[in-house]
């Protein structure tokens, strides 16, 4: 499995394993957790939740996977910003720990900016990480002037990473978020490198002919291109073995210069600034 560094030196699998949309419904949990398995035997080792998923539900699932083998592992969860306050950190953290069944989150980031200072936020999080509460803090669906901003506050050089969408029809952060990061060692990670419209993205021509190439899946070579700089972690999704198996394929796989020039072709890198996608 590639590696991704973190800011204190520490490393992570480049590719892990998203949550969204699991446990909304109970009678699809065995399926979710036994995929969730799969994907840990695959070297998918990190696993990405929020209180935010299924009102904890998700984390609950990740619970389940978890069991009998915490220690193989690394749990990235979040918080809202509605609780994102001194004392609402502390409390959202303690609700996730008692839902993953854990005594330590080991990345804990803030779900995306909301009414609360960061250096207050901040402050909350390296409170939890001397308290062994978590391990490292980070942020995500943060842009570029967030970052400079959160860089500034006491505390701000701690943040481990920031999570963002991020896939071929998505491309924004490569004009100025992406560097940026790279250039301060904070990795990125990113959501839904699947887009949120699989189909119309996987039907690329340029995904299709770069993955008949390589007798490969355009999901599988929409996965690697992201994480082609070494710098991203990516998090698909998925909730059954034989996705989880397309899914961690995508580690293997090596574009080319000329791979990388085709799918450009189609999925224009950008020229200007944009405001970051969320969706």
């Amino acid at each position: 499995m590639r590696t991704v560094i973190l800011p204190g030196g520490e490393t992570v699998p480049a590719l892990g394993q998203g949550t969204w949309y699991m446990g909304e419904r109970r009678g699809d949990a065995a399926r979710e957790v036994a995929a969730l398995r799969v994907g840990i035997d695959l070297g998918m080792t990190l696993i990405d939740t929020a209180e935010m998923y299924a009102s904890g539900g998700a984390e609950e699932v990740v619970a389940q996977a978890a069991a009998g083998i915490r220690d193989r592992l690394f749990i990235v969860s979040k918080v809202l910003p509605q609780n994102a306050s001194r004392s609402g950190v502390p409390a959202a953290c303690e609700r996730s720990l008692k839902r993953l069944k854990t005594d330590r989150i080991d990345l804990y980031l803030l779900h995306w900016r909301g009414g609360h200072p960061l250096a207050e936020t901040v402050a909350a999080f390296e409170a939890l990480k001397a308290a062994g509460k978590i391990r490292y803090w980070g942020v995500s669906n943060l842009d570029t002037g967030d970052m400079q901003e959160l860089l500034g506050v006491p505390g701000g050089a701690g943040c481990a990473a920031n999570q963002v969408l991020y896939h071929p029809d998505s491309r924004g952060i490569e004009f100025d978020l992406l560097p940026w990061c790279a250039d301060h060692r904070i990795p990125v990670m990113a959501y839904s490198p699947l887009g949120h419209h699989v189909r119309r993205l996987l039907g690329s021509s340029a995904l299709q002919a770069v993955a008949e190439r390589l007798d490969a899946t355009p999901a599988s070579v929409a996965i690697a291109w992201g994480m082609r700089s070494g710098t991203v972690i990516s998090i698909p999704k998925a909730a059954d073995a034989a996705h989880v198996r397309e899914n961690a394929a995508a580690a293997e796989l090596a574009l080319t210069v000329e791979d990388l020039a085709a799918i450009d072709a189609v999925h224009r890198p950008p020229k200007r600034k944009v405001g970051l996608d969320l969706l």
